[in-house]
């Protein structure tokens, strides 16, 4: 029992460190906050005579608030907009660009900028529309698994005529 109460600054330091390498091999961020707070600690613990218990207090409080300060702010930036898993309605009303020009005996492609639904390119079709390649359209609806689109300019023309 008297070793453990024996810690070094750089036992912390090697904790952190050895908790640092198990985050690369463990995607979930919680060793890299206990790690992180294991090298304050060391050096903490270089410069300031603290007791063990001191020391155990501190790491663990910094783990705390380097987890809680992840989970409140840093991870809600890092929101997943791809929607993939959610249902086709979440595709009607987002904005593409065509990439390849759709033709009445065969469908297009329109490319978004954010990957929905687990793609980012889709087939797609106009309902008698004609659209050319680089033109931003809008979903409009969903016929099997292609898009049925229109271009943005007779978006706008039928949102003004709705305001009229």
């Amino acid at each position: 029992m008297e070793v453990f109460w024996m810690i070094e600054p750089w036992h912390w330091l090697v904790l952190g460190f050895i908790l640092l390498i198990v985050e690369m091999f463990v995607p979930t961020f919680a060793s890299l906050w206990f790690g992180a707070a294991a090298i304050i600690v060391a050096a903490l613990s270089w410069v300031l005579p603290i007791s063990v218990f001191i020391q155990i207090l501190i790491w663990l409080v910094l783990s705390a608030i380097c987890l809680l300060a992840w989970f409140k702010f840093v991870k809600p930036l890092s929101v997943d907009r791809t929607k993939a898993g959610l249902g086709g309605s979440v595709i009607v009303g987002e904005t593409g660009m065509i990439i390849v020009q759709p033709q009445p005996n065969h469908a297009g492609t329109v490319r978004f900028s954010v990957p929905i639904v687990g793609a980012a390119e889709w087939m797609c079709r106009t309902t008698g529309e004609q659209v050319a390649v680089g033109d931003r359209v809008v979903v409009t609806d969903i016929v099997g698994n292609e898009l049925i689109v229109s271009s943005m300019k007779s978006q706008a023309a039928m949102n003004n005529s709705k305001q009229i």
